[in-house]
């Protein structure tokens, strides 16, 4: 609830209050609906849109700006309980608070070695249009804390698990996971703020702290779930 609040009070004005608000209220069903019951999530979430666009057709009096604010509205709803939702099923799969725990694991180690390696030899910018501070040294230093955190994972957490299933993890989070960051500070340059929120202070909002998960999970939880054989 609080990363869909500052997501769309990002990209909506303060006078789509009402708009944010059943919004979010509608955000809240979707991410149940998708870790429990991920085989309705497309007629629940087609059921809420076609109300929204209901709402928007009979409300909203601006064309020039109708389309974009119907776009933001469902991109919001795809961005977080969408991909939020392999969370709990990855939870759900054999030893899976484990594989949250090393996913945990993985991405702040990440997220760690990217900033210390990027402070002290960062010379080549990743993405400057959209995070300037960000170098493509912090991102390789942050991909190998994250494989060097999964192998360790694989002796203390996960033994049963095998060595290659926890490489392609640390390596699925520790380069997808980036992405998320990187998509993240994208929705913050087109709003033209530096965080999400000040919840945390210091590091910013909700969404700035789970922008990298968001992304990890659900990779983790699809190559665990294929590899495992559960979609037989």
């Amino acid at each position: 609830m609080v990363a869909l609040w500052e997501f769309y009070s990002m990209v909506f004005t303060s006078e789509r209050s009402r708009v944010k608000l059943f919004a979010v209220a509608v955000g809240v069903p979707i991410v149940l609906v998708g870790s429990y019951f991920p085989q309705m999530i497309v007629p629940v979430a087609g059921l809420f849109f076609m109300a929204f666009a209901l709402y928007f057709l009979w409300r909203y009096h601006d064309v020039d700006t109708v389309i974009s604010e119907v776009g933001l509205l469902t991109l919001g709803w795809l961005y977080i309980p969408i991909l939020l939702s392999p969370l709990v099923l990855l939870h759900k799969l054999e030893h899976g608070s484990l594989w949250v725990l090393m996913v945990l694991m993985v991405t702040m180690m990440c997220d760690s070695c990217a900033y210390f390696i990027g402070t002290a030899f960062g010379k080549h910018r990743l993405y400057p249009a959209i995070s300037p501070k960000k170098s493509i040294e912090g991102a390789l230093g942050g991909l190998l804390g994250s494989v060097v955190a999964a192998l360790a994972a694989h002796l203390w957490l996960l033994p049963q698990s095998s060595w290659i299933d926890c490489l392609v993890v640390g390596t699925l989070a520790g380069s997808i996971g980036q992405l998320g960051d990187l998509f993240e500070s994208m929705i913050k340059r087109y709003a033209n703020i530096k965080d999400s929120g000040a919840i945390f202070p210091g590091h910013g909002g909700m969404l700035d702290r789970i922008d990298s998960l968001l992304f990890s999970f659900p990779a983790v939880y699809a190559y665990l779930y294929f590899t495992s054989g559960a979609f037989h």
